[in-house]
């Protein structure tokens, strides 16, 4: 958000604090390292498979929400895949030295996943044991110990877990065991929920799989779970806030919005009526999202409208909708004499328009005095 003067960064509260305050107090019993564990190695994963880096990974990065859900933090230091060099290997120094892999600290160039994994493979040993498995008040002591992976276990991590580690401590590059390998060691996927719900912003989001209309109950409740909006989506609705227009090249005039202060199941009744009505293909996919479709292509294709349902509070919701394919006239008289007067029941402002007035205001008469008053 911005103002004249300023420019603010709104950022998700996370009630839980940082892991390394559980980690401060001492060990961690085998279960809960586990879990977190698995948590990390998922969220990693899938920060791997849209090309993203940490590169600083750590307990203080690592952060907690009311639940005891981890969650990762502070990419400041992260990469893309793109920024590789022709070798296809980072090249950029950086890192917590007690969490580094020695590949960067040669300075060689380096491969983004193998160093975040050996990252991982120094917390879950510090989950364990309560300590840092590389330690020495000599910084270059501490790095040749790095590089030639001089620890030792204690003896109370159990020794399957043991070896899992020794498997991610490993300083040739070539023998360090994988994620993908992690995930299928026996000790990791004891109670491991590989169809955990991953939170991302939403150019990250991953594709889903589109389902019709016709759905049993159970998917429908499910399909009618609106996303949720955080704070910063929120106030960036006012104008004066939204900076998107510096970042993205988006045509304003194929957007609009409305709030309802009806459930998100009259909402999404509302709109399968609608669409019915106006003999129009429907999809759904999870978190309120539907795609609308003519059953005819107009002047530049068939005419397609997306619509995504936001909860902003449980009974107050925010529906974003627009073209994304077919020709703009064709949309614009489609929302003017169908679309928004069909919705009318359920819409409350649309944005842009006029708030409604809360109640008609009627001035007082103002009585006549004669000249003497008291």
């Amino acid at each position: 958000m911005a103002t004249k003067a300023k420019i603010y960064f709104v950022m998700e509260y996370v009630r839980g604090g940082e892991l390394f305050n559980k980690v401060a107090k001492g060990k961690l019993k085998v279960d809960a390292a586990r879990k977190y564990f698995q948590q990390l190695i998922s969220a990693v994963d899938f920060c791997h498979s849209r090309g993203v880096y940490h590169r600083d990974l750590k307990p203080e990065n690592l952060l907690l929400d009311e639940n005891g859900n981890l969650k990762i933090s502070d990419f400041g230091l992260s990469a893309f895949a793109e920024t590789k060099r022709q070798d296809g290997l980072l090249h950029t120094t950086c890192g917590t030295p007690a969490y580094v892999a020695p590949e960067v600290i040669n300075r060689r160039g380096y491969d983004g996943s193998k160093a975040d994994i050996w990252s991982c493979g120094v917390i879950l040993f510090v989950l364990l044991s309560g300590y840092l498995p590389f330690h020495d008040s000599n910084l270059m002591e501490m790095y040749r110990k790095i590089g030639k992976a001089e620890f030792k276990c204690p003896n109370w991590i159990p020794p399957d877990v043991r070896k899992l580690i020794s498997k991610i401590l490993d300083p040739n590059t070539n023998k360090r065991i994988s994620i993908s390998k992690i995930m299928e060691n026996s000790w990791f996927r004891k109670g491991f929920q590989s169809k955990s719900t991953i939170n991302v912003s939403s150019d990250l989001r991953p594709n889903v799989n589109e389902a019709v209309v016709d759905t049993d109950e159970d998917t429908k409740a499910e399909l009618a779970k609106p996303a949720h909006m955080n704070a910063f989506e929120i106030i960036s609705l006012s104008a004066g806030f939204d900076l998107s227009g510096l970042f993205e090249d988006s045509d304003r005039k194929k957007e609009v919005k409305f709030t309802s202060n009806q459930p998100a199941t009259t909402i999404i009744s509302k709109f399968e009526g609608l669409a019915e009505r106006l003999k129009m293909k429907v999809k759904k996919k999870d978190g309120g999202f539907f795609k609308f479709e003519e059953s005819k292509e107009g002047r530049k294709g068939v005419l397609s409208i997306d619509a995504e349902i936001f909860e902003v509070a449980p009974n107050f919701h925010l529906v974003e909708m627009k073209k994304s394919n077919g020709d703009t006239l064709e949309y614009r008289k489609l929302m003017k004499q169908d679309i928004r007067p069909s919705l009318k029941d359920i819409v409350w402002t649309w944005q842009g328009d006029e708030p409604r007035p809360q109640q008609e205001f009627q001035p007082a008469e103002i009585p006549e005095f004669d000249d003497q008053l008291p």
